[in-house]
């Protein structure tokens, strides 16, 4: 049976190997998109992440985000829980997925207390019997308010008209930011809550208010001593320094530091989040907050989480995912590292390839030779047969056969590589078996001609 080896066949190996790394490479450096779950609708977190986006995209990043907006932090955390989402803005003291790791604290808000010098409050307790101006009203912030004050053993209810503020409790009177300076010069509150981050300007401007308000343009932050104590029986809490000075002033507001307790704006990660990707998120997310921070002013306020050592970190209430672990501590997996098994199989499998590739140009090769070699070997046996016969119509098949076995030669050292040892012999075979069965036909030997005469050797 005759062999029929064609070239394409090394080509069409080649052309798998080239697509399969072609592949690979494509997969280890495409970007990474990821689903976001962003609330409160109309706060900062939403702008804030849209604007991480925008940045990673602009920067041709190896992560992306697909922007998801709820209208609570509740149903963000949800999302997160269920898993429709790899990330999401959470709150915990409102709703903590069980699932849910920590990659970077977006915003920490505090319960601020502020009061005239003049009122005579100085500190917590002193605020049973008394109305608290409640600014904005949310549901959560309000929760908030009550567990700090119900500590000291305050209890927290609404104003009702025409009723006097229980001995141990405090009313809590809602009303506006415009509406502060008149509630406190008529007396209809005593001091003014609010739930905020103290570094931004609405804080700032909070504390102009009550200080104009003010007779002796003094104005008091009230803090709690208790904020340690608090934090370990509600851990989804935290625990917050104002500075002192931080609102400015002469004399300075506050006076000293001044601790209380507050709530975190989290970005969350599921925890079957990669740690490659998880730290990427981080790192990037900290590494452009200069520049997201003119884009808004909220990316100043993140922070990472504060934690001393790694087991506690990956142990507490509300742990941090170990790839921003990995960030934090400069122990991200280098390229190698995080492919190690890939390319550890990338290698094997190609250094597998390339030895297939060598036996197989080894084996066509010997192949090649070898058929060559079977019909050299056929043409001299011809030469002893046409030399034992005289009849004409054996002479005309072994002639006949000659002309086959030279064209086949032929195909061979036209398309393949051949060596000219082998390809010499073969020539030589041919001529001699020609010359035989022309002399037994009775044709001069000048006649003959050689089908490989003018020939070339690959």
């Amino acid at each position: 049976m005759r062999l029929k080896i064609r070239r394409e066949a090394l080509f069409l190996v080649l052309a798998a190997a080239v697509a399969v790394a072609s592949i690979a490479t494509f997969y280890f450096t495409r970007a990474t998109t990821l689903k976001v779950a962003v609330a409160p609708k109309g706060g900062t977190e939403p702008a804030l992440l849209q604007a991480y986006a925008e940045v990673l995209k602009a920067r041709n990043k190896d992560i992306r985000l697909e922007i998801l907006p709820f209208d609570g932090v509740r149903e963000s955390a949800e999302a997160l829980r269920a898993k429709k989402v790899d990330l999401a803005v959470v709150r915990p003291d409102i709703a903590l997925p069980s699932n849910g790791l920590t990659l970077a604290v977006l915003r920490e808000q505090a319960v601020i207390i502020l009061t005239p010098e003049a009122s005579g409050i100085a500190a917590m307790p002193d605020l049973a019997g008394k109305r608290l101006g409640f600014i904005a009203q949310r549901t959560a912030d309000k929760a908030l308010i009550s567990e700090l004050l119900e500590h000291d053993g305050i209890t927290v209810s609404d104003r009702l008209e025409g009723q006097a503020v229980p001995q141990h409790g405090v009313a809590l009177v809602g009303l506006e930011e415009g509406d502060i300076a008149t509630a406190l010069s008529e007396k209809r509150i005593d001091a003014v809550v609010t739930v905020t981050t103290p570094t931004t300007p609405a804080a700032r401007r909070i504390v102009g208010i009550v200080r104009q308000a003010s007779p002796d343009n003094g104005v008091r932050v009230i803090g709690e001593q208790d904020t340690t104590a608090l934090v370990e029986r509600m851990p989804k809490l935290a625990a917050v320094t104002i500075p002192a000075g931080l609102f400015g002033g002469n004399p300075r507001i506050p006076a000293e530091d001044v601790t209380t307790i507050g709530a975190t704006y989290r970005l969350m990660a599921r925890d079957s989040l990669s740690r490659s990707v998880a730290a990427s998120v981080t790192q990037h997310l900290f590494e452009m907050r200069s520049d997201l921070a003119e884009l808004h002013p909220a990316a100043n306020a993140i922070h990472a989480p504060a934690y001393e050592t790694t087991a506690e970190a990956t142990s507490t209430k509300l742990p941090i995912h170990p790839g921003a672990i990995d960030y934090f501590e400069r122990e991200q997996e280098s390229f190698i590292e995080r492919y190690e098994t890939w390319i550890y199989l990338i290698a094997f499998f190609g250094g597998g390839i390339g030895s297939i590739l060598a036996w197989l140009r080894q084996r066509l090769s010997r192949v090649r030779r070898e058929r060559i070699e079977v019909a050299t070997e056929r043409l001299l046996e011809i030469r002893k047969q046409a030399g034992a016969t005289s009849a004409p119509v054996h002479l005309t098949a072994l002639a006949d056969e000659i002309d086959e076995l030279a064209a086949e030669i032929a195909r061979f050292a036209l398309h393949r590589h051949v060596e000219a040892r082998t390809m010499g012999a073969a020539t030589i075979a041919i001529e001699t078996a020609r010359a035989t069965v022309m002399r037994k036909t009775g044709f001069p030997h000048g006649q003959q001609t050689s089908m490989l005469g003018a020939q070339s050797v690959d």
